[in-house]
């Protein structure tokens, strides 16, 4: 007999945003492996004494993903029921999928738990719509963070440039001079309007606007630092439209050129 391991998405952090079947599993869970992403008060509402920190954060203290596979298999074959849970959803530049591979091979039973993405959530709240009849049909979600063992860039940042629809950037605040400037590079205007959303949904998340020209000057400005959401395209404006209205935004920043 083996535990059970669910694949758990918290959402990007308020917890009224975690789905009632994660909160279940998380008050049934013998063990809960969390990352850095969940939110506070997510986190504090599990018993110390049942979670485990296996998370990541750039520039600080991290897990290796070796070590987390391990500790699920282990946990699962001492049959104890465990989440692992994730910060928006576990499928989305969430490493889910390893996990998964890593639990079927070794015999261990598990389940998916959807989360609602930060990808899409992170923007709206900050009042930029990943889409928009006037100004973009399709969306691009672009890893910030790729595997650094990796020889060269998988993302084609040119190809990205040239569908015209809306980029979203997780975890990218910390190359946002590299791959604005691969944009511009490719033809993407400078004046292309950029959003950067920090700790989306979070009590002290914070937006910062300006363009594919400007943004890394708002963003040292500003002083953005990860967890954050680059949005690159025309909706990012819109935000201008909307902003004043936002229930929770008291004092809503003017786009920043």
């Amino acid at each position: 007999m083996t535990g059970t391991v669910y694949l758990v998405g918290s959402g990007p952090g308020d917890p009224e945003l975690l789905t009632v079947k994660a909160r279940r599993l998380i008050n049934e869970a013998d063990v809960v492996l969390h990352d850095k992403l969940p939110g506070p008060e997510i986190l504090e509402s599990i018993p110390e004494s049942k979670r485990e920190d296996v998370g990541k954060r750039a520039g600080g203290e991290w897990t290796p993903q070796e070590y987390t596979n391990r500790r699920l298999v282990e946990l699962a074959e001492e049959e104890a029921d465990v989440v692992r849970l994730k910060g928006g959803d576990p499928f989305v530049f969430g490493r889910g999928g390893e996990e998964a591979q890593h639990l079927a091979e070794n015999g261990i039973d598990f389940e998916y738990v959807p989360g609602v993405t930060s990808a899409i959530a992170g923007p709206g709240v900050a009042g930029v719509p990943v889409t928009h009849r006037d100004h973009a049909s399709s969306v691009s979600f672009v890893t910030g963070h790729e595997d650094p063992t990796k020889a060269e860039s998988a993302i084609d940042w040119g190809a990205l440039a040239a569908t015209g629809g809306t980029i979203v950037v997780l975890m990218g605040v910390g190359k946002l001079p590299m791959y604005a400037e691969e944009l511009r590079s490719a033809g993407m205007g400078p004046e292309t309007p950029v959003a950067l959303v920090e700790r989306a949904t979070w009590p002290d998340q914070r937006v910062a606007t300006g363009t594919l020209e400007t943004i890394v000057t708002v963003r040292d400005k500003r002083e953005i630092e990860p967890p954050a959401i680059t949005v690159i395209g025309e909706v990012a404006a819109t935000r201008a439209d909307v902003a004043a209205f936002l229930k929770g935004e008291s004092n809503p920043e003017s786009q920043e050129k």
